[in-house]
């Protein structure tokens, strides 16, 4: 699960903080995503009856999972397909693996899958001396790069094209002008090649049918199409939370996720794949095999306090209004999964709170996640639930401790706050009340170290108030 655990998320967001490339790179196409949903949403129209919808559904998924994965599982079957249920990651990627000995695979072509990712098997299928290739253009260069993807719906949206450039020609071993066509015309070319080599076609699953046992991909390059229809066998990976009961409900989260993604109406390519070829069909796969992981999700579903997580259907809208991902990007949160939904998660599927905790406090606690989430989930309630559950096991330091007591003493005396409240504009008068010092001092010198402080006006709303309420109640008279 993790990328690069062995430094704090703090650590890891302080050197973001300094990558002024990735700032501006992350901020642009967050920006960039989140109008197109305004707009696409908007166009739309009652937006917020289909996120109701939406959650209701995935609501009822939740509440009824082990009856909607049986259904699915007997039709998979039913289809001539296999089913495997994996408890955690190793034994995912043990099932995965046996299939690929058994059938002395030498080539694994991947499309875009989290939960891959989740389990590790491109370093699993390396260490038997299997190639795995990312066929998605964005994951292919994260891969050749050695690193993890920084955003769901993009994961290399922290490279330039020059960076682009040189993953490219070393790859190809073939000087490449550092333009998007001739860029993008390399990787179609070596990709290709790929596909009709590929042994084993992997895939995730962005939704999974109940009621006729159908895996549905979307993807924008066709890539998931090609990895499903050309090699011999197709092996999908999937959490388990990924089920809808039926077809009708298909067309409620296709809205859902292309407008919150990236502001489609329609992803490209929406694939339905049910079973493995019939003998009247002239492509797909020889084999359909499904494996179904868990990793945490049936605690998940044992819990109140987190159960609502398991609707999330991974669009990334949450990243793209969050303010802390924005400044430091997918890589600062040292897992798979980055932002709001990656703060929640992480902790969560069997990494726990010692290893993980952290990320619940890289969060303002906006809510902004739950306005941009179409299916309504609560993460900025659940991050608080984590900060408390940290607290409790005695993970948070003492002076987060001693800290909290202090507030909740001043917060809960009237006299105090209004004192404390007295003193505190007295000391910002006469450290900043000129305009010219701009930065805090201290341990809270970080806040003002990307940004001013602002210049505090003469008067305090505090003494503007009686003025106030003397001119209306003069006004009245």
């Amino acid at each position: 699960m993790t990328a690069t655990v062995q430094k704090t998320f703090k650590k890891r967001a302080a050197e973001e903080l300094h990558n002024e490339f990735l700032r501006k790179a992350v901020k642009f196409t967050a920006d960039r995503l989140r109008g197109r949903k305004q707009e696409s949403t908007a166009k739309f129209g009652e937006w917020e009856a289909w996120r109701e919808r939406g959650r209701a559904i995935r609501a009822d998924v939740v509440a009824n999972l082990d009856y909607y994965l049986d259904t699915f599982t007997r039709n998979v079957e039913g289809r001539g397909g296999q089913v495997y249920f994996a408890d955690d990651a190793t034994e995912a990627a043990g099932f995965f693996l046996d299939i690929v000995k058994k059938r002395g695979a030498k080539l694994v072509a991947k499309s875009k899958s989290m939960v891959s990712e989740e389990i590790h098997i491109n370093h699993k299928l390396e260490e038997i001396g299997v190639d795995c290739i990312e066929t998605d253009l964005g994951e292919w260069i994260v891969q050749l790069a050695h690193e993890t993807p920084s955003h769901i719906i993009i994961p290399a949206i922290h490279k330039n094209r020059q960076q682009i450039q040189a993953l490219f020609e070393e790859e190809g071993k073939e000087k490449l002008a550092p333009e998007t066509p001739v860029l993008a015309g390399f990787a179609r070319r070596k990709l290709r090649e790929k596909f009709i080599q590929a042994d084993i076609g992997m895939t995730g699953c962005n939704f999974a049918i109940a009621d006729t046992g159908a895996i549905v991909t979307f993807s924008n390059e066709g890539n998931a199409r090609m990895v499903t229809t050309l090699p011999r066998i197709h092996i999908v990976v999937m959490g388990m939370e990924r089920i809808l009961p039926s077809a009708d409900d298909l067309e409620v989260m296709t809205n859902l996720l292309a407008r919150s993604a990236t502001g489609q109406k329609i992803t490209t390519y929406v694939s339905i794949l049910a079973g493995p070829r019939r003998e009247d069909e002239i492509d797909g796969p020889e084999e359909l095999h499904v494996i179904v992981l868990d990793n945490g999700r049936s605690a998940q579903l044992a819990d109140p306090e987190f159960r609502e997580v398991l609707n999330c259907i991974r669009c990334g809208a949450c990243l793209n209004v969050c303010p802390v991902y924005r400044q430091v990007g997918g890589h600062s949160y040292g897992s798979v999964y980055s932002g709001p939904i990656g703060a929640v998660l992480t902790p969560l599927l069997q990494q726990g709170q010692k290893e993980a905790g952290e990320l619940a406090y890289a969060s303002s606690l906006c809510g902004a996640c739950y306005e941009a989430c179409p299916v309504k989930i609560p993460l900025h309630d659940m991050l608080v639930h984590l900060r408390r559950r940290y607290v409790d096991a005695g993970y948070a330091g003492w002076t987060e401790g001693m800290a909290m007591k202090g507030f909740a003493t001043a917060f809960g005396s009237p006299g105090l706050y209004k004192a404390g409240g007295k003193t505190a504009r007295r000391m910002q008068l006469a450290m900043f009340g000129d305009g010219a010092n701009k930065h805090l001092p201290g341990p809270v010198g970080g806040w003002t170290d990307h940004r001013d402080l602002p210049t505090p006006p003469r008067k305090a709303f505090r003494d503007i108030w009686p003025e106030l309420e003397a001119e209306e109640g003069a006004g009245g008279a």
